[in-house]
């Protein structure tokens, strides 16, 4: 049904495109030039309302933090284009034709800019996505930048706090933060703090890597993976203690492979802009882990699968 119906629209847009066109010549050639109406005053006021409505719920909106605000927001930026473009529009030819022109080039399309980028960052996650290097493995490997991520991890430190919790030197936890910085893990912010860099890692590709890089990827992604089975054998082995904290879904999907792409990149947008929710620990948060795995299903499925499959459903 669900196809049916993007399928209907997706022929519904199409045709009123190309029905716009001979509409929009049509009225090119009749409508007057000039026209007097009634209600001019209503109709402006009530398009700055609708603008001030929109601004404020998109406001409420983001400050709960809800995903509806990415609609508000683009709607909000388009109700701008339209009140600049009506407002140079109407007032060319009269005296207040440069004010209109200095409001929509410096206030009014800005903003709707603004607006649509922010909306833009909401739905990517605005979190920062890159391929796992070697110089990310040998800091993961390494004692000291582990400790001070640790640290950062709660909250935003300045070298003093760093040294006081580490019990390290002010100079060793300094070069630590300066080597986190260049790889781009930390970030220096207000007060003179230190702070974590959200980041979404994705692994590299291992057979454009040379023989000594692919062995030291190839390591960490077995360890990896290892401690990750271990992980997952504990919580299947305690899962009755998770109560609303525990959360598992098991899905067989028939994709493409630019539709299961398209799945991972959505996937990785809803994870981002939950990563970025909130960075650090408050007293009604709990650390949660969440993975997700794709991966072709073995046919023929060993028996261990074959059970799985007949207890899905």
């Amino acid at each position: 049904m669900e196809i049916v119906f993007r399928r209907m629209l997706l022929v519904f847009l199409g045709v009123a495109a190309v029905v716009l066109v001979p509409w929009t010549a049509y009225l090119a050639r009749t409508l007057p030039d000039h026209f007097s109406t009634g209600q001019w005053r209503v109709a402006w006021v009530g398009f700055d309302a609708v603008l001030v409505c929109c601004f404020g719920l998109a406001a409420w909106l983001g400050y709960r933090r809800r995903r509806a605000a990415v609609a508000l927001l683009v709607a909000t930026a388009a109700l701008l284009c339209c009140d600049a473009w009506f407002d140079v529009v109407l007032d060319w030819t009269s005296s207040d034709r440069w004010t209109s022109i200095v409001l929509a080039a410096g206030i009014e399309v800005p903003i709707a800019v603004l607006l649509v980028l922010r909306a833009r960052a909401m739905v990517v996650g605005g979190m920062r996505r890159r391929t796992l290097t070697i110089d990310d493995i040998e800091l993961q490997q390494n004692p000291e930048c582990v400790a001070v991520m640790s640290v950062l991890s709660a909250a935003p430190a300045t070298v003093e706090h760093l040294a006081t919790t580490l019990e390290r030197p002010a100079t060793t936890v300094h070069s630590v933060l300066h080597q986190l910085a260049r790889t781009g893990h930390v970030r220096r912010v207000r007060g003179g703090r230190w702070s974590l860099v959200p980041q979404d890692l994705r692994e590299p590709e291992v057979d454009g890597l040379d023989q000594a890089d692919r062995t030291v990827v190839t390591t960490y992604l077995d360890a990896k993976y290892d401690t990750e089975l271990r992980l997952l054998t504990w919580a299947a082995g305690h899962r009755q203690e998770f109560g609303a904290w525990g959360k598992a879904h098991r899905s067989r999907l028939h994709l493409t492979e630019s539709e299961l792409a398209a799945f991972d990149a959505e996937y990785a947008e809803l994870l981002a802009r939950y990563c970025l929710l909130r960075r650090h620990p408050t007293a009604d948060t709990r650390e949660v882990a969440v993975r997700w795995y794709a991966f072709p299903s073995p046919d023929p499925a060993p028996e261990a699968v074959n059970s799985i499959r007949a207890s899905d459903g």
